[in-house]
């Protein structure tokens, strides 16, 4: 392989500043698990499933920015093979030991929710695909979503023929209970939530998010190969189309996937098989809007920029600051705010975060976490 020189700084830029988006997004799509613990007592409720705001996260927000996180690492992947050359493969196979380890950490101690193990197994799958063509990486994606979907829609088409076999797990109070005692209680209770949650969460998160995961590994190893960022000239003309079918295709599905989400039984799993789909269509029109703005619009690359440069680091900080307000960590608020309140929390955390990495990467090339992977990854000081 030979030596490729890096792209220019400001197309980096403007990739880092997709990755900030998306750290936002994937802050708002996971505040409410924080801020409500019952949800992960097996009843099937999750948290904030009333009023407005609910609708406009479930809507506009959740699956939708994993995707990108999703994308990105793929594509990044592509940038790392160009530095690394020949020493590839054992420095992706330290990089995701690092991250399964930091993944399994942050399970147990800060989010049960985490993904960066998944990452780390899916990234190994990525390292030895690293060679495929882009349309094999496209097309192989494409396979992996359509059988996907059709996996749900068969269930759901068996759920709606038998009603019994797809009811609803009753929700159980005295579980909710307590999950939210172990939450607000002592540190000590927090953790002893953790170990009991985490392991069969995990599962869940591998069955449920791997294969989009993988999909979009390998989406953003082909963008990466024709320099999709890079090169933006040459799909420019195609923004308005990707709006138009984003936002006039991807919207009114995801609102369907909302309302699919409260009803019991086979729409579910019907809302599940069309956002498998659709989701993918509304993150790519969030992401070409995004870039849009950021070149009439400097300033929101300079803001969001900086985070995406430390996305591990602000992934992680996210976790932390949200066990702080809502956990037995701190102030232990969980059950007692309001879904706007909860909100406002997450605006809040959203821009210290955003403060922070502005202030850390005016004189650091990489974030804290950022050192300690690279560290491992290069085996180097």
């Amino acid at each position: 392989m030979t030596q490729t020189q890096a792209p220019p700084a400001t197309r980096i830029h403007e990739i880092d500043a997709v990755r900030g988006f998306a750290l936002g997004g994937i802050l708002v799509a996971n505040i409410g698990f924080f801020a409500d613990p019952g949800y992960a007592t097996g009843s099937g409720v999750m948290p904030i499933t009333e009023g407005p705001v609910a609708l406009v996260v479930s809507t506009l927000v959740l699956t939708k920015f994993y995707v990108i996180f999703s994308f990105l690492f793929g594509y990044s992947f592509t940038l790392q093979m160009r530095s690394w050359g020949d020493r590839v493969k054992g420095r992706m196979l330290r990089r995701c030991l690092a991250l399964f380890t930091l993944g399994v950490l942050q399970g147990f101690l800060l989010w049960i929710g985490d993904i960066l193990t998944l990452y780390a197994a899916l990234g190994l799958i990525l390292l030895a695909m690293r060679n495929v063509r882009p349309k094999t990486a496209v097309v192989t994606g494409s396979v992996i979503i359509a059988v996907t979907s059709l996996l749900w829609l068969a269930l759901a088409a068996l759920t709606l023929l038998d009603p019994s076999a797809g009811g609803a797990t009753a929700a159980d109070p005295a579980a909710a209970a307590r999950a939210q005692a172990l939450v607000t209680g002592g540190p000590l209770d927090f953790l002893t939530f953790q170990a009991e949650t985490y392991p069969g969460l995990a599962l869940f998160v591998w069955l449920g998010q791997g294969p989009m995961a993988m999909a979009l590994f390998l989406f953003g190893l082909a963008a990466g190969k024709s320099r999709l960022f890079e090169e933006p000239e040459r799909w420019a003309r195609l923004i308005p189309r990707v709006q138009v079918l984003g936002f006039g295709i991807g919207l009114p599905a995801a609102a369907f996937f909302t309302w699919s989400s409260t009803s019991n039984g086979g729409w579910q799993l019907v809302g599940l098989a069309v956002n498998n789909v659709t989701s993918l269509l509304l993150a790519a029109a969030y992401v070409v809007t995004l870039l849009q703005l950021v070149r009439r619009v400097p300033a929101v690359g300079a803001a969001l920029s900086p985070a995406g440069r430390a996305a591990a680091s602000n992934y992680i900080g996210q976790s932390v600051l949200m066990c702080l307000v809502f956990t037995g960590y701190g102030l232990a608020l969980a059950g007692s705010l309001p879904p706007l309140a909860v909100m406002g929390v997450a605006a809040l955390i959203f821009t210290l975060l955003l403060t922070l990495s502005a202030w850390w990467m005016r004189g650091h090339r990489y974030g804290p976490i950022e050192y300690g992977l690279r560290r491992v990854t290069n085996l180097s000081a």
